[in-house]
């Protein structure tokens, strides 16, 4: 069985630029309906660092995919939260496809963050 471990680390201001600069366009190509309904701030608005925490979480799950030259849509991993609040992984598609040949079933999903920084760790076996 394999075991696969990813990490990441975003900046906030990373995001909130993003935000910024492609507004809506931004948020479709990268974050599926869930995790936008997730991430609203206090005012409704998007919370860049929310965001930033599933950003991580989709890069350490490309690492924990090896993609390699396939194309993975970012939508394709997707972060939410369970009925006890618990952020889960979800693969779709081509995401899905890279797990399934690489025999990984099962994946484990910690996200934090802190001031400007948000960071994510996946594991896959």
């Amino acid at each position: 069985m394999p075991l696969r471990v990813g990490i990441d680390l975003v900046k906030a201001d990373t995001i909130a630029e993003a935000l910024a600069e492609h507004g809506e366009r931004y948020l479709r190509r990268v974050y599926t309906d869930a995790e936008i309904a997730q991430c609203g701030g206090p005012d409704g608005a998007p919370d860049p660092l929310r965001l930033a925490a599933r950003f991580a979480a989709k890069e350490a799950a490309m690492k924990v995919l090896r993609p390699g030259d396939a194309a993975v849509p970012w939508a394709a991993i997707e972060v939410v939260r369970d009925a006890t609040g618990i952020p889960q992984l979800t693969l779709h598609g081509p995401a899905a496809a890279l797990a399934a040949a690489a025999g990984l079933t099962e994946f484990a999903l910690s996200l934090t963050h802190e001031d400007a920084y948000a960071a994510a760790v996946v594991v896959g076996t």
